[in-house]
């Protein structure tokens, strides 16, 4: 199998436009959560369809100028910024201020995400690593033995002790550390530059 492009060699490789998988990749993996993002700002799916493409649309413009700077979060606040900025203009050629469906009104919501501090810019933050990681763990899945895995999802994403998983997967407790480290390590490799919580 192909050694998949880690998080960094990704952002990198997409700056050349012409590189169509690291494009595909970071569609595949960004459109999900930018559509979630949108989609209680603006009644009509269409509309967040279309917002979803703007947004896209920007990254690729924009993104061959964007510097990471080993920021925690950078990519992460540029892209909330790419996105607030777009829902702004959506809303300003309409020339309307609707509430949000069961939140505040769009103004409001819209500087809160503008304000890296703010809950709603928090949750968005949280909303986005959860998304990032999920998908980068489907993606890695494969690369490892299915005892390896089943070892890293009981103690990582179950909260088992090692000692439990070792007895129920009959080995060692040294060796269910070492497959949670060896995801784990995999995981900071394509997550490097997205997301910054391991």
């Amino acid at each position: 199998m192909a050694n998949p492009l880690t998080s960094k060699s990704l952002l990198v490789k997409a700056r050349d436009r012409s590189d169509q998988a690291a494009w595909r990749r970071l569609t595949e993996l960004y459109e999900p959560l930018i559509e979630r993002w949108v989609r209680p700002h603006v009644a009509q799916r269409a509309d967040a369809e279309d917002l979803v493409q703007e947004v896209m649309t920007t990254l690729v413009r924009e993104l061959p100028g964007f510097d990471h700077n080993e920021r925690p979060g950078a990519f992460r606040a540029w892209l909330r910024s790419i996105t607030v900025h777009r829902l702004h203009a959506y809303w300003e050629k309409r020339n309307a201020r609707p509430a949000s469906a069961g939140g505040p009104d769009l103004r409001e919501a819209l500087a809160q995400l503008a304000d890296p501090t703010s809950a709603l810019s928090e949750s968005w933050d949280e909303e986005h690593d959860r998304h990032v990681t999920e998908s980068l763990l489907k993606s890695i899945r494969l690369e490892f033995q299915p005892a390896t895995w089943r070892a890293f999802e009981r103690q990582v994403q179950d909260g088992q002790p090692a000692s439990d998983v070792a007895w129920e997967l009959g080995i060692s407790a040294n060796a269910v550390l070492i497959a949670k480290s060896r995801v784990l390590k995999r995981l900071r490799e394509k997550a490097a530059g997205l997301v910054d919580v391991f």
